[in-house]
């Protein structure tokens, strides 16, 4: 952990030892917003009089902000600080969440899915910052680890519980409980989340310095590297993800409530495999383990491509290779994101 001397700080910084936990939390806003409401498909085609093509572009209209703004949360922290970025993140969130609720078709919907996203992923990019300002070496790698496994409870609890919610209270009330989970954790942040950038260390919000950092951040090869693994590793389990309503209720003949078929093998894998970057940390060098970690992911592709390619789709055999996949990319990625 970095000291009070280490820092330009005048204070020293005082942090919660629950400092993991909360981004962790922070973390997992965004694989809620994303998962929570995919077991309710079927219904929001009904009820909101969209085709199934419709709906599931209201994904699309949550991860394409999602994807942008992650290039921005980062540079908007540097300027304004982390704290104060993901409370009005957080903020809203919850807003944003109501209005999905509320929406009397889909196009409404896409709309406020499109605000979710711009504000859902603050979380998980300014948490890793916290991490950065707060740790470093191999303590950084071990708090990365144990917010990963933390954060992948997530995906395994966000569809089972809105399966429950769809069943009992319709798919609205999936979204309504999208913004209680967000108000919770926005008033944990409230109390509990100290600012870890003094002004000192902050960097003007200006277009032209962002333009040229941005620019000399594209040419370095070092970060295109860790950038594209992380992003290539994820797109695989997304495509998974992506494809969930139509993969376990369609070809796998699932109900509503058994989405876990999917979502606790893969957030299962990627906690051993975070669990196993954490015992590794200090021990085995991170490049190395990165080695170990994409020798499990095209194991398990292999063996995917194998069965699927003699045998129709069927439990637990679809399945059982996004296990050993995760494991891979959950041992890998602590490594890469400090690379």
């Amino acid at each position: 952990m970095r000291s009070a001397s280490q820092s330009n700080d005048s204070s020293p910084l005082l942090v919660p030892r629950s400092l993991p936990l909360l981004i962790a939390a922070l973390s997992m806003v965004g694989p809620f917003a994303i998962d929570t409401y995919l077991p309710s498909f079927r219904e929001m085609e009904t009820s909101l009089g969209a085709s199934a093509l419709e709906v599931q572009q209201s994904l699309t209209a949550f991860l394409l902000p999602f994807a942008l703004m992650s290039l921005w949360h980062g540079s908007i922290s540097d300027a304004l600080g982390r704290r104060r970025v993901i409370l009005i993140a957080l903020a809203l969130l919850a807003l944003t969440s109501v209005g999905c609720a509320l929406s009397p078709n889909i196009r409404v919907l896409w709309l406020f899915r499109a605000l979710q996203g711009m504000a859902a992923g603050a979380g998980m990019v300014v948490g890793r910052a916290v991490v950065r300002d707060v740790y470093e070496g191999a303590a950084a790698q071990r708090v990365m680890a144990n917010v990963t496994v933390m954060f992948t409870l997530a995906p395994a609890i966000a569809p089972f519980l809105g399966g429950w919610l769809h069943v009992w209270f319709g798919w609205r009330s999936v979204f309504y409980f999208l913004a209680l989970f967000a108000a919770a954790v926005l008033s944990w942040c409230v109390f509990r989340l100290p600012e870890t950038l003094h002004p000192e260390r902050r960097h003007s919000f200006h277009p032209a310095f962002l333009l040229q950092s941005y620019r000399r951040t594209l040419t370095d090869f070092r970060f295109l590297a860790a950038a594209f693994a992380g992003a290539f590793n994820f797109t695989a389990i997304f495509l998974y993800i992506a494809s969930a309503p139509v993969f376990l209720m369609r070809h796998l003949h699932l109900l509503e409530t058994q989405f876990y078929w999917l979502f606790l093998p893969v957030p299962a894998g990627m906690m051993l495999g975070a669990t196993l970057s954490g015992k590794l940390a200090g021990r085995v060098s991170p490049r190395r383990t990165v080695v170990f970690g994409y020798a499990g992911m095209i194991l398990a592709a292999a063996l995917n491509v194998a069965f699927h390619s003699l045998h129709r789709a069927q439990l637990p055999w679809s399945v059982a290779p996004l296990f050993l996949y995760t494991i891979g990319m959950a041992l890998a990625m602590p490594s890469i994101v400090l690379f």
